[in-house]
């Protein structure tokens, strides 16, 4: 079990470069937990697609529609204090430490693409995959 943030579930909806890793990880451990406000932040994804016409409004749809049953049973409500707390004791937004604040409720890892987070919260936060900055 994991708890995925927004962009990992957008890799795994989207086409991307890390599509493939998002797969694998989907396969090996489909157990993904996600706060409430995972849908939002995903409709914001698919409303930027639909801006940049990569998809279009009814794939949007069917997109979203395909991803929520993923879900289903693990999306949680994350207390306001945990969120703040974390907030507050770094320098990522409330939106990323629901992410985190579900992850320690849950006691497992958080799985993002976000290297902020993985230093911001070592012992929670993993990347799917390293990157080499060039």
């Amino acid at each position: 079990m994991i708890v995925a943030d927004t962009n990992l579930i957008a890799y795994l909806a989207l086409p991307s470069p890390y599509t493939d890793a998002a797969e694998r990880r989907y396969l090996s451990d489909p157990k993904w937990c996600v706060p409430l406000l995972w849908r939002s932040e995903f409709r914001n994804v698919l409303a930027l697609y639909l801006r940049k016409r990569l998809i279009n409004f009814d794939q949007a749809l069917t997109i979203q529609h395909e991803m929520e049953p993923l879900f289903q049973g693990r999306e949680y409500e994350v207390p306001s204090l945990d969120v703040l707390t974390l907030a507050g004791q770094s320098r990522c937004s409330a939106y990323d430490c629901e992410f985190v604040a579900l992850a320690h409720g849950l006691k497992c890892r958080l799985v993002t693409m976000d290297r902020k987070l993985v230093d911001a919260f070592p012992d929670t936060a993993e990347l799917l995959i390293e990157t080499r900055d060039t």
